[in-house]
């Protein structure tokens, strides 16, 4: 029987797969993998930090919509990237990640780097809380059929990151090719559930019964790529749209039946059209916290005291029922789902349903949203007012430019305020809300769509946690563009602290004497590392240094000076009681 070394065939494996990048850093326990992958089809996207590496995986994988490779180093590479696989794995992203180990006869003597204070051959275990599934590959023999599971594992209902944990020897082993061979047979795509007429007809019947339903709209709309089949469900029976905020941009943000997120940082006209549903059709949502205003009844959903009904369709069993009693579970993906409630609906009601009054009251919430918004949009202060940035983002971005958040301002202002126009184009780390997630799922994100402009919104906070990302721009020759909205804090607990305790300790950075002169200077840093680099003097040249970088094809950072103003809230958190008991305190700017 023919044989060949393992690392050899992995690479084959994943070529055949259709895996054109692999995403990680060197080490001594994968360098026969990366020798193996210098002369294959596989790009391997070298970074400077794991967790970079982690973050880009995560952006490619949701451009793409399949799993994306991580290879990782033992211990301190694979604890270092285990911030950016566990933010895919609590925003279900697929992802493989093999991570290298000890050799498999060395286990427990405690050899380089191995990790074995409380057991043994254990290192796979540090993943064990938040992958779909930690494997530790026993013999060489065994890994081919392990990785078949481990993608398809990834891939198929709820996605997320499974972990392969391989002892660096069996790499440089020699197994039969067969091993490998007989995978090609299997199928590497599953068949995804779908729902029966009856079900479907249950629900059509059910939401043209309801006075004022609505449909509440999650990330998971995303994960089944079924935004075609949302908007012809809502344009035929005219149905309204809230979402969460992974739920941002399911429809296009100018879409006339969109009502934009609820929660905290939710509309107060959104959340009043949520409270006052009698029939919530949810679709691929969780209904987390601060979307639902921590789940007090009175902000935004009035689900468990009965006054709504709830219906709720997911891939996951565990997310239907998780924090409000449905009327009717469903088990099914999106956009299987989708199709058949849509063909029923217009079976029941040919000719669809309208409803002039509802359209009529969202444009006009629009217009008034905007019209408070005018002033700040169209101020010259500087440092920047935020409304002004993404404003002039918006007025300059390709509409179906791909737009990557972080946490702050550019996570829930944009969330609030600035229109998604090409649905699955904005990226966001929703549940672990990971700081430093933006410029490296950046990476990700161009790598997988290199047509597209891609933009990155992001704190000084957030992009100081990773600067090294440009070095990979720059050698992959990636057309990121990265805006740094510098308040020179890690705004948002700024305002959290000064509304609450009167002070900023330990949540601003140290002033100079002018914005100027403020540092670091990210501009200058980016011409370090070879990118270009812009230090926005006046709210005037924001957008035209904007256009200059979209118009150069080159990995640039946009260092523009903002003014620390508080995300404006509408719903309820708990952790405002938690902080200030009774007192009904909200934020507060640090300025």
């Amino acid at each position: 029987m023919a044989r060949d070394l393992v690392s050899t065939q992995l690479v084959r494996y994943l070529e055949g797969r259709g895996v054109r990048h692999v995403f990680g850093l060197c080490g001594h326990t994968n360098i026969a993998v990366l020798s193996a992958m210098a002369n294959s089809k596989l790009g391997f996207i070298n970074t400077r930090h794991e967790q970079i590496a982690a973050h880009a995986a995560d952006g490619y994988a949701r451009v793409t919509g399949k799993a994306s490779v991580l290879l990782s180093h033992l211990s301190p590479g694979l604890t270092n990237a285990a911030t950016g696989v566990a933010n895919a794995a609590l925003d279900c992203t697929p992802m493989v990640v093999i991570a290298g180990d000890v050799p498999s006869y060395y286990y427990g003597k405690h050899p380089h780097q191995e990790v074995n204070l409380h057991a043994d051959a254990s290192q796979h275990e540090i993943y064990r809380p938040f992958v779909k599934r930690a494997w530790r590959v026993d013999t060489p023999e065994l890994f081919p059929e392990i990785l078949e599971k481990a993608f398809a594992l990834a891939e198929s209902g709820q996605p997320g990151p499974v972990l392969v944990n391989v002892p660096m020897d069996f790499f440089s082993a020699q197994i039969e090719v067969a091993l490998w061979d007989r995978l090609k047979a299997n199928a590497k795509t599953l068949v995804k559930p779908s729902i029966d007429e009856e079900t479907a007809r249950a629900i059509i019947s059910r939401l043209l019964d309801a006075k004022n339903p609505a449909i509440y709209a999650g990330g998971g709309v995303a994960l089944a790529r079924a935004w075609d089949e949302l908007r012809a469900l809502v344009d035929h029976l005219q149905l309204p749209v809230a979402h969460s905020l992974m739920g941002k941009g399911c429809l296009p943000d100018d879409h006339p039946l969109v009502l934009g997120m609820t929660g905290f940082w939710g509309t107060a006209f959104t959340n009043r059209t949520t409270l006052g549903a009698d029939l919530i059709l949810g679709l691929g949502t969780r209904f987390k916290e601060a979307d639902c205003s921590s789940w007090e009844p009175q902000y935004t959903f009035n689900i468990a005291d009965g006054a709504s009904r709830l219906i709720q369709i997911d891939i996951e069993p565990q997310e239907i029922g998780r924090n409000y009693p449905v009327e009717l579970g469903v088990v099914a993906d999106l956009k299987a789902a989708l199709k058949v409630l849509n063909r029923v609906a217009r079976e029941m009601v040919p000719k669809g349903v309208q409803r002039p009054a509802l359209v009529q009251a969202i444009a006009g919430f629009r217009a008034e949203f905007a019209g408070r918004n005018l002033a700040m949009q169209q101020s010259d202060a500087f440092p920047m007012m935020p409304e002004r940035i993404l404003a002039d983002l918006r007025a300059e971005m390709p509409r179906d430019a791909y737009l990557t958040s972080d946490v702050g301002w550019n996570k829930n202002g944009v969330a609030q305020q600035f229109d998604i126009l090409t649905p699955g184009s904005i990226l966001i780390p929703g549940g672990f809300a990971t700081m430093g997630f933006g410029p490296p799922a950046a990476l990700g994100a161009k790598i997988a769509a290199p047509d597209r402009v891609v933009i990155s919104l992001v704190g000084d906070g957030g992009f100081g946690q990773n600067p090294a990302v440009l070095a990979t721009a720059a050698a992959e020759g990636l057309a990121v563009i990265w805006v740094v909205m510098n308040n020179n804090a890690f705004g948002t607990i700024a305002g959290l602290q000064k509304a609450h305790y009167g002070l900023t300790y330990g949540t601003t950075f140290q002033k100079a004497a002018s914005v100027m002169e403020q540092t670091p200077d990210y501009a200058a840093i980016a011409r370090a590392y070879g990118c270009d680099g812009v230090r926005v003097g006046a709210a005037a040249a924001f957008r035209p240094a904007l256009a200059a970088a979209i118009a150069s094809g080159r990995p640039t950072v946009i260092d523009v000076a903002m003014i620390n103003n508080p995300t404006p809230t509408t719903g309820h958190w708990n952790i405002l009681d938690i902080y200030s008991p009774e007192q009904k305190v909200g934020h507060a700017s640090t300025n």
